[in-house]
């Protein structure tokens, strides 16, 4: 049984369907791309697949471990615990906060210490924070950031914001990672070493990751299929090769570019 299944989903505002009847099928551990025009609803669909938004018609079911769970109508941080995280097109991070301090925060819902002892200070309370701060470590470490654990999020260069959000994600213990365009705003270097690290993501930590990208030298190379939208509808889905030489996804959105 597929990992999560996406069957007719719609999202209507007013008269018009930003996202319409939408068919996608994601499997354990692969590589997907979400391409298409600006408006074709890329962002809308994360939206309602990590519960910002309520879907008008559709369901969007999630396999665990063979039973299947219906994610429509529950609130982003119950989709969050069942294994569904994200980034955002537009950084989000606590930019006031350490870079060690927006991590934690992802983790909470992991953190096993109840009320009583979080608030009275227990030894139990110290030993589960070490071993959280211990966790974020180790994220960071993957991500080159470990040296930046008492820096302001604000205070990080642009790319490695970037990154600080693609760890906080992770830190959530995720089964499947959706990127809303991780490389917008990065020079060709920054790209480069992004495309190396998604490679990396996906084998260290045997997630399905969905990407949507603008890039599509990066979703070339690292997405094993690719779906492709227009105005809200997928008008194609196959392999990088099917995509690129496919007619009317030359015609909507790739043009000349590959």
């Amino acid at each position: 049984m597929p990992l999560l299944t996406i069957n007719d989903l719609t999202k209507n505002f007013g008269g018009l369907a930003a996202v319409s009847h939408v068919n996608i099928v994601l499997e354990e551990n692969e590589l997907v791309g979400l391409i298409g025009p600006n408006g074709a609803g890329k962002t809308t669909l994360f939206n309602l697949l990590t519960g910002v938004y309520e879907p008008s018609e559709g369901d969007v079911l999630l396999d665990l471990d063979g039973n299947e769970q219906r994610l429509n109508g529950m609130k982003p941080y119950k989709i969050a615990d069942l294994g569904l995280s994200r980034t955002f097109q537009n950084i989000r991070l606590f930019k006031d906060l350490t870079v060690m301090d927006n991590v934690l925060i992802a983790m909470n819902s992991k953190n096993p210490e109840g009320f009583l002892s979080s608030v009275l200070r227990l030894p139990k309370f110290y030993r589960t924070e070490e071993k959280l701060r211990q966790r974020v470590r180790e994220l960071l470490s993957i991500f080159n950031l470990e040296d930046k654990v008492d820096t302001l999020a604000k205070n990080l260069p642009y790319g490695q914001q970037r990154r600080l959000e693609i760890v906080r994600a992770l830190a959530t213990d995720p089964k499947i990672l959706f990127l809303d365009e991780p490389a917008a705003g990065m020079n060709p270097q920054e790209t480069a070493d992004l495309t190396k690290l998604i490679r990396q993501i996906q084998k260290d930590f045997g997630l399905t990751i969905v990407l949507i990208e603008h890039d599509m030298s990066l979703v070339m190379d690292v997405c094993e299929r690719i779906y492709v939208l227009e105005y809200g509808q997928v008008i194609a889905d196959g392999d990088p090769e099917k995509i690129k030489n496919d007619p009317r996804v030359i015609e909507a959105y790739l043009g000349g570019e590959i």
